[in-house]
Protein backbone atom coordinates (compact mmCIF):
# COMPACT_ATOMS: atom_id res chain seq x y z
CA UNK A 1 0.00 0.00 0.00
CA UNK A 2 1.19 3.61 -0.37
CA UNK A 3 1.92 5.92 2.87
CA UNK A 4 0.08 8.57 1.20
CA UNK A 5 -3.96 8.25 2.04
CA UNK A 6 -6.17 8.24 -0.75
CA UNK A 7 -7.70 11.47 -1.75
CA UNK A 8 -11.56 11.70 -1.21
CA UNK A 9 -14.26 12.61 -3.72
CA UNK A 10 -16.06 14.84 -1.84
CA UNK A 11 -14.77 18.97 -1.00
CA UNK A 12 -15.59 17.84 2.72
CA UNK A 13 -13.99 15.06 3.46
CA UNK A 14 -11.15 16.26 1.76
CA UNK A 15 -10.77 19.72 3.66
CA UNK A 16 -11.04 17.61 6.97
CA UNK A 17 -8.51 15.52 5.35
CA UNK A 18 -6.15 18.46 4.96
CA UNK A 19 -7.08 19.67 8.33
CA UNK A 20 -6.53 16.56 10.09
CA UNK A 21 -2.93 16.36 8.00
CA UNK A 22 -1.93 19.78 8.94
CA UNK A 23 -2.55 19.29 12.63
CA UNK A 24 -0.49 16.43 12.64
CA UNK A 25 -3.78 13.82 13.58
CA UNK A 26 -3.44 10.28 11.66
CA UNK A 27 -6.11 10.29 9.35
CA UNK A 28 -6.61 6.93 8.03
CA UNK A 29 -9.90 6.24 6.64
CA UNK A 30 -9.66 2.32 5.93
CA UNK A 31 -12.65 0.08 6.54
CA UNK A 32 -11.75 -3.04 8.88
CA UNK A 33 -12.13 -5.87 6.29
CA UNK A 34 -10.42 -8.30 8.98
CA UNK A 35 -11.82 -11.95 8.32
CA UNK A 36 -13.62 -10.85 4.76
CA UNK A 37 -11.28 -13.61 2.77
CA UNK A 38 -12.59 -16.32 4.70
CA UNK A 39 -15.94 -16.45 4.39
CA UNK A 40 -15.27 -16.74 0.43
CA UNK A 41 -12.95 -19.89 0.26
CA UNK A 42 -14.86 -21.83 3.07
CA UNK A 43 -18.23 -20.96 1.60
CA UNK A 44 -19.12 -23.85 -0.53
CA UNK A 45 -17.27 -26.58 1.22
CA UNK A 46 -19.37 -25.27 3.84
CA UNK A 47 -22.80 -25.63 2.06
CA UNK A 48 -21.50 -28.99 0.14
CA UNK A 49 -21.15 -30.74 3.64
CA UNK A 50 -24.47 -29.67 4.18
CA UNK A 51 -26.48 -30.77 1.57
CA UNK A 52 -27.32 -34.01 1.24
CA UNK A 53 -26.24 -36.72 -1.96
CA UNK A 54 -29.49 -35.99 -3.56
CA UNK A 55 -30.13 -31.92 -3.36
CA UNK A 56 -26.18 -31.92 -4.58
CA UNK A 57 -27.41 -33.96 -7.86
CA UNK A 58 -30.50 -31.81 -7.93
CA UNK A 59 -28.22 -28.29 -7.99
CA UNK A 60 -26.12 -29.94 -10.58
CA UNK A 61 -29.23 -30.91 -13.21
CA UNK A 62 -30.84 -27.40 -12.33
CA UNK A 63 -27.37 -25.61 -13.89
CA UNK A 64 -26.39 -28.68 -16.25
CA UNK A 65 -30.06 -27.34 -17.72
CA UNK A 66 -29.51 -23.86 -17.55
CA UNK A 67 -26.12 -24.12 -19.40
CA UNK A 68 -27.70 -26.18 -22.16
CA UNK A 69 -30.58 -24.38 -22.98
CA UNK A 70 -28.29 -21.03 -23.10
CA UNK A 71 -26.21 -22.81 -25.53
CA UNK A 72 -29.70 -24.17 -27.56
CA UNK A 73 -30.57 -20.52 -27.62
CA UNK A 74 -27.18 -19.59 -28.96
CA UNK A 75 -27.63 -21.83 -31.73
CA UNK A 76 -31.29 -20.75 -32.70
CA UNK A 77 -30.45 -17.38 -32.95
CA UNK A 78 -27.17 -18.45 -35.65
CA UNK A 79 -30.15 -20.99 -37.19
CA UNK A 80 -32.16 -18.39 -37.89
CA UNK A 81 -29.71 -15.85 -39.44
CA UNK A 82 -28.91 -18.29 -42.19
CA UNK A 83 -32.30 -19.18 -43.19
Amino acid sequence: MTDKPKRPRDANQLAHMIAGIVTGEDVKHEPDTSGQRKGGLKGGKARAKVLNKGRKREIAKDGATARWKKSERQWDTVDQRTT
